[in-house]
């Protein structure tokens, strides 16, 4: 399988970096706006719900961050108008500046760079726009590919962005490894079109259902990627 690898594709949120050293930082954030974080999460299940029933139709939206904000505030009974413009000072722009302090897990720089110089093409793909976190986290200098899900209108899993990501990269999703830390939205997404994944298992791991495909490789820090992809 490793011989069909030509590119590598990340998700950036839990995979680059643990979750829990960005939520230590954002807990004043979150005792402060748990109404609207509540909200802003059951509207993103809703939107991915929607996505599942129309998985065979033009679902993208036009505008992604409008729509998302109209299902939020229908949640809260507000204006959509003003909550957009509050979803991306607060929770978008917000955000990004405690990404200064966020560290990658250990080797996943040293994959980055290794996985360049043996030739791969590396790819990411987040749900949330990962521009500026990238160079806070001082690796925005590592990709031949750096996309947003909801700038290509759907969130993960939909095909849509994955799909977008293979176009952008340039490859057939066959030859793509896909890695990742959420096996719903990552691994099945990215399953879904083709590609091959990698994921990041979250420790205890209580497995995965029957029905679920399993992923091509599984591990629990990146050295064992590291021995998976080069060694």
């Amino acid at each position: 399988m490793r011989d069909n690898i030509k590119g590598v594709a990340f998700d950036l949120d839990g995979t680059l970096y643990p979750n829990h050293r960005l939520n230590i930082r954002l807990l004043p954030f979150i005792l402060t706006e748990l109404r609207l974080l509540a909200a802003f999460g059951k509207a993103r299940t809703i939107i991915r719900k929607e996505q599942k029933e129309s998985a065979n139709s033009s679902f993208p939206h036009v505008d992604f961050y409008t729509y998302q904000a109209e299902v939020t505030a229908k949640l809260l009974s507000v204006k959509s108008e003003p909550l957009k413009e509050k979803i991306e000072r607060l929770i978008y722009r917000g955000w990004e500046p405690l990404f200064k302090k966020v560290k990658l897990f250990k080797g996943a720089r040293e994959l980055l760079d290794d996985l360049h110089k043996a030739g791969f093409k590396l790819g990411l793909l987040s749900d949330f726009p990962p521009e500026t976190k990238l160079g806070h986290l001082g690796i925005d200098n590592c990709w031949d590919s750096v996309l947003c899900s909801e700038r290509c209108g759907a969130l993960k899993p939909h095909s849509l962005s994955f799909l977008e990501l293979a176009k952008e990269m340039s490859l057939p999703p066959e030859n793509i490894l896909y890695v990742g830390n959420s096996y719903s939205y990552d691994v099945e997404g990215a399953a879904a079109v083709g590609m091959k994944t990698a994921w990041l298992k979250p420790l205890p791991c209580s497995g995965i259902g029957k029905k679920n495909p399993a992923p091509d490789f599984s591990f629990t820090n990146y050295r064992q990627l590291y021995k998976f992809l080069l060694l």
